[in-house]
């Protein structure tokens, strides 16, 4: 593969290894038409690596891996478009060449593909600072449950227009569609980045990054755990150092390492419990004692190791006025988010009948009869 940045010739933007990638589309297309006309349902799977979120369910596996490539790359516009089987890391590393990234930090979990990262629309520790994985949706191209080969948006912000259907489809978990190609809104490294941490309290912690976030500040992510407070900065030198003037604490060394753990849950908190529950509540919410916490995002994502009722838990997340969904559980997965209103589950429902009428992509894997 050449390694030109901004070269945007077949040969730079990785081989096609002898495929048609038309026939490739195809199949899916096809193998979709015939799921819908036995009204078959198909549990769509990439790299399989985050087969654990969501609600369990099962069908025929249609693995997308084959429909692989990145189709185009043009760092001068911040974008790149990708197909949905091409792994997460290839992409990260063509981009690198180009001294650019995936801002949202997305997990990758083991070997994760770019179709599969969309579909769950998990943001990593920069989330805050940057913004979500649907911020970064430029356009796509959907399979839905018709087969339909459907497009939306565009690849440059400025001929994005109408209505976002890219960012509705981001972390729909594959029930409204197959996302086949996605382009994504790129930016460029920062120059710089250090970590610094300091001891604390959970209750001081969450007071820091708040007080911090309301500064003119360069920092692009936080965590607190294991009575740590983790804060990144990045971008230019003379700015981190400034920075680092205000909030204090030691230089972090291994903090590259660090922050993987905590992206790809890793870390040993993660491992240390039997239920691993996401709470999304205000970023002031005080300290919840509901058990063993990791808090991300200055203090608005904050994962929670506590076997117990889920009702429970989410009337304490509602309580703080947020939402709590199990991320993690090694027993039932029939109640994995926060249940809708009514309101909500007739737009839910619409919006599924309209993109898989007959019901067969991922039935159930976010809510039971959706």
């Amino acid at each position: 593969m050449c390694m030109t940045a901004g070269c945007r010739t077949p040969s730079c933007l990785g081989s096609e290894g002898g495929r048609d990638v038309a026939a490739d589309l195809e199949q899916l297309r096809e193998r979709v038409r015939a799921a819908a006309r036995d009204k078959t349902p198909l549990k769509i799977c990439g790299g399989g690596t985050k087969s654990f979120y969501g609600r369990a369910t099962n069908g025929r596996v249609l693995d997308t891996r084959d429909y692989q490539g990145i189709v185009d790359y043009d760092p001068t516009e911040l974008f790149v478009t990708a197909r949905c089987g091409t792994p997460l890391a290839e992409l990260e590393r063509v981009l690198t060449t180009g001294r650019q990234m995936l801002a949202f930090e997305p997990p990758h979990f083991g070997a994760s593909t770019v179709g599969g990262a969309m579909a769950t629309g998990l943001s990593g520790p920069r989330r805050a600072s940057a913004g979500a994985a649907r911020d970064f949706a430029l356009g796509m191209r959907v399979i839905d449950g018709r087969g339909q080969d459907l497009r939306f948006g565009g690849q440059v912000i400025k001929n994005v227009a109408g209505f976002d259907v890219s960012r509705l489809i981001v972390g729909s978990l594959g029930t409204l569609g197959i996302i086949s190609e996605v382009s994504l809104k790129v930016l460029p490294i920062p120059a710089e980045s250090a970590t610094f941490v300091r001891e604390a309290g959970e209750a001081d912690a969450i007071a820091l990054m708040n007080k911090w976030a309301g500064q003119p500040l360069p920092i692009s992510a936080t965590c607190f755990v294991d009575a740590k407070l983790m804060i990144r900065l990045s971008g230019a030198a003379a700015g981190i150092k400034a920075a680092q003037e205000v909030i204090g604490g030691q230089t972090l060394p291994d903090d590259v390492e660090f922050w993987q753990s905590v992206r790809e849950q890793t870390h040993r908190f993660f491992s240390g419990v039997d239920e691993l529950w996401r709470f999304s509540i205000p970023s002031t919410a005080p300290a919840l004692g509901l058990g063993p916490t990791l808090i991300e995002w200055g203090g608005a994502q904050r994962w929670i190791g506590a076997r117990g009722n889920g009702g429970e838990l989410r009337a304490a997340a509602a309580k703080a006025r947020g939402h709590a969904t199990l991320f993690r559980s090694s027993g039932p997965r029939d109640d994995v988010f926060t249940p809708l209103t009514p309101a909500l589950a007739r737009i839910h429902r619409n919006l599924k009948r309209q993109f898989d009428p007959d019901g067969i992509l991922n039935p159930g894997r976010m809510y039971r009869d959706l």
